[in-house]
């Protein structure tokens, strides 16, 4: 006789092929999901794109009672809402923003909704605890669980309230889902919701669809256009203050021709709920934005991420660029990134709570380590949560083209000593002068062209000074001041002594690249154009996104498959029964004009 757990897999094989159209599951998702139906508490870490909601919204659908979801953004829930309805899941939110709310309370408590999306603010909230009284619970899903961790990069408070929640139901058991978290935020988060040692599934971080690219930044606009004109897709472009979002937005769009639109705070609501849901719908667009944009954002078919300027952390920047390519296909994430950035981020650090310093510290290390290094940029990602990948990806631009590295200890110490001698106040355009002895007034005013290091850099190594001195800050070993000048830090002192070697890249001569093919759509296959078509058109009258119909990569089987009855349309990846019914015929005859 079979034994249950054996059943309950078996049953949702099946469940997994008629409600969401797929005949198998992925990396960790078979193990999670049979840990939640034998009513294990679980903490699952897997990478954007992995199938986090699937772990939740397929036992929904086999468990007496309600999954309640917390997620921490409106717009993320209301996403996630579309895409569990597509799919004939009886789902509902109770946010500030629903006006439907009695309804939806009407219909939990008469045992009508597999799955609940709540904002953390009402679950901690005393009334909604009385609510859930009221009608069987199967789970509890905390989405972005990193969210319940001080560790973790984005901390919220209100995620602290939710083991009071959950502990009153003690025989419901509960399931985090992150994408980030190292192993101290793991431990945390663990801990917070009361989640036993072994309930940990790690599936591991690689996105082996993303391509990883780092590189100087130059000239933003004219890096970023070009970039865009290799990704007809979407794309997201992160910037650090809302001017700069606005700036990038107006030139892009003049530069390109393709439809750019801002996203950042200072805009009125109303105009950022509609850039955002341009964005979703659109199957081109550009939004330019600050980190305020992204997290409420389930769009599978981003084609690319850049950065202009980096972010806050190696855990940011993974959650930022893990918004491409959620759809499997290939996607891009680009950073361009300045010396100043890092200068501005070490700054910041003053501001920080002295008890977070330390760690908000090794953060930024590590993240100048993964822009500095000339090693495989996803082993480097991959080592800092706790992985043992393989030493190349051969899919990041260190691994494709791999940059020559320099012994630069000696130039670094002329640079070095030019700061000191100086008197640490003078930023790198001036020391530059000095140490390549250019007849400047300003110099000659200060009396600098008199000291030991003017004009003892020249050929090639003046060159390399503006690359080593955007290092030697990434590093810590050169600090801004907040005048603008360069003071010494970090090892600096070290490498004077002759204690320290400097090892930097060397920077690419630069190249204008063409536009090449995006892998990710088959652009000139009429049929799988006509398809996109059909299911634009069909996203308008139903007000959904056109990923909600179908994904690309379904599309695309179509278009290679040709089916020519339900029964093979319905075999395809991606088309459970609620699709099949609703969009079967029309998709069937579209293939049969070709």
């Amino acid at each position: 006789m079979s034994s249950p757990e054996k059943l309950d897999l078996a049953r949702a094989r099946t469940a997994l092929r008629d409600v969401f159209g797929f005949g198998d599951f992925r990396g960790r998702q078979e193990e999670v999901v049979e840990r939640v139906l034998g009513g294990q508490s679980t903490l699952a870490v897997m990478p954007t794109g992995a199938g986090k909601s699937l772990t939740y919204q397929l036992p929904s659908v086999m468990l007496g009672g309600t999954c309640i979801v917390i997620s921490p953004l409106i717009a993320l829930m209301h996403d996630q809402l579309r895409s569990a309805r597509a799919n004939g899941i009886r789902a509902a939110t109770l946010t500030s923003a629903d006006a439907d709310w009695r309804e939806t309370q009407d219909a939990f408590r008469a045992g009508e909704l597999d799955l609940l999306y709540v904002a953390p603010e009402r679950a901690s909230q005393p009334g909604f605890r009385d609510m859930l009284r009221a009608a069987p619970l199967a789970l509890f899903a905390v989405d972005e669980a990193h969210c319940v961790s001080e560790w973790g990069h984005d901390f919220r408070p209100d995620y602290r309230l939710l083991r009071p929640l959950m502990d009153e139901f003690p025989s419901v058991p509960r399931l985090a889902l992150t994408a980030t978290a190292d192993k101290q935020t793991r431990a945390d988060v663990m801990a917070q919701l009361a989640i036993p040692d072994d309930g940990l599934v790690l599936a591991g971080f690689d996105r082996p669809n993303i391509r990883y690219s780092i590189r100087p930044r130059d000239s933003a606009v004219r890096q970023i256009a070009d970039l865009m004109k290799s990704q007809p897709g979407p794309g997201i472009v992160y910037a650090q203050t809302r001017r700069k979002v606005e700036e990038l937005a107006e030139k892009l769009a003049a530069s390109t021709g393709r439809t750019v639109l801002p996203y950042h705070a200072g805009l009125p609501a109303e105009t950022r709920a509609a850039n955002q849901a341009a964005f979703v719908a659109s199957e081109d667009m550009v939004i330019a934005a600050t980190i305020a944009f992204g997290m409420g954002i389930d769009k599978p078919d981003v084609r690319f991420v850049a950065h202009v300027g980096v972010p806050k952390s190696i855990e940011g920047y993974y959650q930022e660029t893990g918004r491409a390519g959620r759809d499997g296909d290939p996607a891009q994430a680009t950073m361009f990134w300045g010396a100043g950035d890092f200068a501005t981020a070490r700054q910041r650090l003053a501001e920080v709570s002295e008890d977070r310093r330390n760690a908000e510290r090794a953060r930024l290390d590590a993240l100048a380590g993964l822009v500095e290094t000339p090693q495989c940029r996803r082993a480097v990602l991959l080592r800092h949560f706790g992985e043992q990948p393989p030493e190349t990806c051969g899919n990041c631009d260190n691994c494709i083209d791999p940059p020559a590295v320099t012994d630069a200890t000696q130039l670094a110490r002329k640079l070095l000593s030019a700061v000191y001698r100086t008197g640490q106040s003078f930023g790198m355009g001036h020391l530059q002068k000095v140490l390549t002895g250019a007849a400047d007034e300003r110099v000659r005013q200060k009396g600098h062209d008199r000291l030991s290091v003017f004009g003892i850099v020249e050929g090639e190594d003046a060159r390399m000074l503006q690359p080593l001195g955007r290092a030697l800050q990434a590093r810590g070993d050169l600090v801004a001041t907040e005048h603008g000048g360069l003071s010494l830090g970090g090892s600096a002192r070290e490498i004077l002594k002759g204690e320290r070697d400097v090892e930097m890249v060397v920077p690419p001569k630069r190249v204008r690249r063409g536009r090449r093919d995006a892998e990710a759509n088959p652009v000139g296959d009429p049929l799988f154009e006509a398809l996109r078509d059909l299911r634009r058109d069909l996203a308008k009258e139903a007000q959904v996104p056109p990923y909600v119909i179908f994904h690309d990569s379904t599309l695309r089987e179509m278009a290679t498959v040709r089916p020519s009855s339900l029964s093979q349309f319905g075999s395809l990846g991606g088309i459970g029964a609620k699709k099949l019914e609703a969009y079967g015929e029309r998709f069937l005859r579209e293939i049969a004009n070709y």
